[in-house]
Parts: structure tokens; C-alpha cells; sequence
């Protein structure tokens, strides 16, 4: 018995939540990590004890980030078994080496080189210790390679994936491809170029509040002038690689992309860009749109005779996927009650790579042998994601990076020329700033993730086939305990970021700043 619509939403709208909650910590311990590094290494260039210090006093706010994020994270895989349990049992058995590997290497290597990071200052030599800060940060950044590889499977099953009808399973033939495809590389290095930019601006944004108060000066100008040149490269790098995920999400997931850019009809090469617009799904139209001409050429493969395909046109290909996914599902029906194995057998593998349309259609009208015209346009129609949700989610993630942007572009130049003097206002905009690449962030997962459905898995397993069977009640009863919980940490999380970020550098009590010397 497949789970009510009411369950489906409750168990989106928690794993939602637990995982964006999840993802404020994971990019500021990417960023972090890194940037410690760097300041680490011009400790043991240069010898100079400011660098030193600076390298403890982030990572003590570090720590209490990694701290977080393991608590949250720890959570999430246990859903997957209580609210997706036919999800999991589907690709439980191609995902679970998958997340032995993350645990075993990148976690292991992260939480073992965080320990020795904290406890070996004066123990073994600096080259040692900063041997030990490079393995720490790269564990970190491994971290979201196995993640962000099985995720991207989800939006893309790479070939050599298949549909096992006896068992009802999704077998990933080779790990290989999961790794290599295009997509999973793409998304990585994005997503690892946007964890860099939030840690970045959590040190610039902070070290501008020290400049505004005019506390622990030296020490906040050489930490914003590390971190704004880190920013500013991951900035241009995220950009570069947002952009090589748009190539590739044109060329796999055309219905995500037709979201993104609200294209209800596949416009004629060069296409104008709808900067902004009111998407209609219901009529398919954009109200109050305002477009720039040619500009979606250039942006969906960088000439004037590029174009993105329309959901009309995206529908009309769709339809037939309907009608071959409909008789893969009927011929699996009948291989399961035994009826002309054989033929049927023929008839399932002939259609199996439209079962996903075949599902869509039974949920339309769970009767239905036969795609008739009305199924086929409510099935063909629920494939298509949510295009308000698409399209503003991507726009406010572009408009968030081109203030990190600037942001980064000016206090770079004012770390190298010294005129933080000069300019207290872009002080209060970088402190103001700090939320910034956690909200763009956010948008990316919203887009992603909201830009695949129907589907857990591209065309395979719909989102309502993939939840527990539960009742209601227990899914919001947990929805509940997670929300005041996550708060609690929340507040918890903000309480000490807070308190360690004002008193600064005088918490590590070498008698050289501000408040070792002042009460106020």
C-alpha cells in the first residue's frame, strides 16, 4: 500500500528541514578549514606569532562548527530507514558501500585530524602540525565528494545503473561511473567552491566587526586580507563551475532547466532571458515578465544559437514515455502473477527505462491499463518540477553571489592598499554580510532538490512511491521533536559562535589582546 499524499509532504517537509538545517555547518566547516590552513602555513613561513594565532582563534570557532554538524548529520541517515524506507530499500544495496567509504576515509580522516590538530600545538614540529591542518581540511572537503556523487545518481542514474524487476532493487553496476559522471564532478567542485566563499566571508565579515570597533587591529587586518583573497578566488571558481552544473543539468535534466529559466516553449536561437517574472504553472505563462534578448543563448551553451527546451515541448516528449512506461508496469504486474513470463519479460525490458512515467501514470488513476489522452496530460504534467520555486530560488542564489562578490572585490583592495580607515560603512556591509553565502547556499539545495521532483530517482522511482507507510501522526509528532530540538542547537550554535567572535582573540589567553588588557 503506498503511503497517503499527507505522509509523502510531512516526510519532504522534515527531511527538508533537518537537511538544510544540516547544511548551514557544512560549508562553514569547508571554508574554515582551508583558511586555517593558509594561516598556518604563513605561521610556519614566516614565524610570526600574530599568524599563529590567528590560525587557533578561528579554529576554536571551527571546532564549535564541526561539532554541530556532526550532531545534525548523525540524524539524517536514520531517516532514510524511518519515513523513506522503500527508497532505501531500493537502492539500499548499491548506497550503502557508497557511505561505508565516506565513513571510513573522508569522516574518519577529518574527526582523527581534528583531534591531533587540537592537541599536538608544541607536541611535534610546525611542519608536522601543518601536515596535520592540510590532511584536516582536506578530510573535510572529502566529505561531500561520496555525498554529492550518490545525490547526483539520484538527479542522473549513470550508466550501467539498473532496474532489477525480481527483487524491485536499482543496482549501480559500477562505482566508477558514480564517481566520473559529469554531473557528480560538476556539483562537488561547486559546492566545495561555495563552502570556501562562506567561510571566507564568516572571517571577513567578523574581522570588519573588530576594524569597526578598533580592537585587535593588526590581527583582524591580516585575517580579512587572507580570507578576502581566498573569497575572492572560490568566488570566481564557484561561478565557473555553477555554470559547468547549468551545461549539465541542460543536457540531463531539461525539465529542471526549463524551471529554472520559466521557458514554457522551446524559443527560437537567439532566445531572450527572462530576468525576472510571476510564473504561472497552471496556464503556463509568465506575468510581468522582464526579459533581456539573446541572453539565454549565450547562458545555455555560450553562443547565440543555444536555446532551452520548453515544458510544452518537454511534455510532448514525455507523452510517449507515458505510454511505454504504462506497459512496463503492466508487463511487470503480470511477470509477478506469472502470466506469459516471457513475453512480458520482453515487453518489461523494452520499456523499463520508462517505468518512473508508468508509476506517474498509476497515480493518476491507479485503474488505468491503458494511457488514454487525459492520463497522459496529468501524468505528463506532474513531471514537471515547481517552476516558481525553480526559477526564483536560482535568482536569488546569482543575487546573493554578485554582493559576495563585491563584497570580496573591496575589501580585498582595501587589505591591499591598508584603508580599512577609511571606509566604515563597507565594514558594517561585511559584517552585515556574513548571512549571505549560508542563504545562497540554501537556495542551491532548494533548486536542486525541488528541481528534480517528481522524482527520488530521474525517472525511475517517483517521491510518493519512496516514503514509509506510516500514519500521520507519527511522522509530525518527529517533525515536531526535530524542530525544537535543531532550535535548541540552534541557539545553542549562535550562544557560543557569539561570545567566542566578541571577545575575539583574547580567548586564547596569550596576554596580547584587547580584552586581556581592557574590561570593556
Amino acid at each position: 500500500m503506498l503511503p497517503s499524499d499527507a505522509v509523502v509532504e510531512l516526510s519532504r517537509i522534515q527531511f527538508a528541514f533537518t537537511a538544510m538545517f544540516h547544511f548551514l555547518f557544512v560549508p562553514l566547516t569547508l571554508g574554515l578549514t582551508w583558511i586555517v590552513f593558509i594561516m598556518e602555513a604563513a605561521y610556519v613561513r614566516s614565524g610570526k606569532v600574530i599568524y599563529r594565532d590567528m590560525t587557533k582563534f578561528w579554529a576554536k570557532l571551527l571546532a564549535i562548527n564541526f561539532a554541530m554538524g556532526i550532531v545534525t548529520g548523525t540524524t539524517m541517515e536514520f531517516e532514510f530507514g524511518t519515513n523513506w524506507a522503500y527508497f532505501s530499500r531500493m537502492i539500499g544495496g548499491s548506497f550503502a558501500p557508497i557511505l561505508a567509504i565516506e565513513g571510513i576515509t573522508a569522516f574518519m580522516l577529518e574527526a582523527t585530524m581534528f583531534g591531533l590538530f587540537f592537541f599536538t600545538w608544541n607536541k611535534i614540529s610546525k611542519t608536522a602540525h601543518l601536515t596535520v591542518t592540510f590532511f584536516m581540511a582536506l578530510g573535510a572537503s572529502l566529505s561531500i565528494v561520496n555525498i554529492l556523487a550518490a545525490n547526483s545518481w539520484m538527479q542522473h542514474p549513470t550508466p550501467g545503473s539498473t532496474f532489477d524487476f525480481a527483487s524491485m532493487t536499482m543496482n549501480v553496476n559500477s562505482i566508477i561511473n558514480l564517481y566520473i559522471s559529469q554531473l557528480a564532478q560538476v556539483r562537488v567542485a561547486h559546492v566545495a567552491n561555495a563552502g570556501y566563499v562562506t567561510g571566507a566571508m564568516f572571517v571577513v565579515g567578523i574581522s570588519a566587526y573588530y576594524l569597526i570597533k578598533k580592537r585587535d587591529v593588526e590581527f583582524a587586518k591580516r585575517s580579512m586580507g587572507i580570507a578576502a583573497a581566498f573569497g575572492f578566488c572560490c568566488a570566481l571558481c564557484a561561478a565557473f563551475y555553477g555554470d559547468a552544473n547549468g551545461l549539465a543539468v541542460s543536457k540531463y535534466e531539461p525539465e529542471k532547466m526549463a524551471a529554472i529559466e520559466a521557458q514554457w516553449y522551446t524559443q527560437t536561437p537567439p532566445a531572450a532571458w527572462t530576468v525576472v517574472a510571476l510564473p504561472d504553472q497552471e496556464k503556463e505563462v509568465n506575468h510581468y515578465a522582464v526579459t533581456i534578448p539573446y541572453a539565454l543563448s549565450i547562458i545555455a551553451d555560450h553562443s547565440l544559437s543555444g536555446t532551452v527546451e520548453g515544458v510544452q515541448q518537454i511534455r510532448e516528449g514525455y507523452q510517449s514515455k507515458v505510454i511505454n512506461g504504462l506497459s512496463a508496469y503492466n508487463a511487470l504486474q503480470n511477470i509477478r502473477k506469472g502470466i506469459n513470463v516471457t513475453e512480458n519479460q520482453k515487453i518489461f525490458e523494452a520499456n523499463s527505462a520508462d517505468i518512473g512515467f508508468g508509476f506517474l501514470a498509476k497515480h493518476v488513476d491507479p485503474t488505468a491499463t491503458v494511457a488514454t489522452p487525459e492520463i497522459i496530460d496529468k501524468a505528463t504534467k506532474l513531471a514537471i518540477p515547481n517552476v516558481a520555486t525553480a526559477f526564483w530560488s536560482f535568482r536569488f542564489m546569482i543575487g546573493f553571489w554578485m554582493i559576495i562578490m563585491a563584497v570580496f572585490c573591496f575589501a580585498l583592495l582595501i587589505s591591499l592598499r591598508g584603508m580599512h580607515d577609511y571606509y566604515r560603512k563597507f565594514l558594517w556591509i561585511a559584517v552585515l554580510s556574513i548571512p549571505l553565502p549560508f542563504l545562497a547556499a540554501e537556495c542551491g539545495w532548494v533548486l536542486a532538490e525541488t528541481g528534480r521532483q517528481p522524482w527520488v530517482i530521474h525517472y525511475i522511482l517517483p517521491t510518493f512511491m519512496g516514503a514509509s507507510s506510516v500514519d500521520v501522526g507519527t511522522i509530525a509528532t518527529s517533525l515536531i521533536c526535530f524542530i525544537g530540538f535543531y532550535i535548541t542547537l540552534f541557539i545553542l550554535e549562535m550562544t557560543l559562535m557569539i561570545k567566542y567572535a566578541r571577545k575575539g582573540p583574547s580567548c586564547l589567553g596569550t596576554k596580547r589582546y584587547y580584552f586581556e588588557h581592557n574590561k570593556t
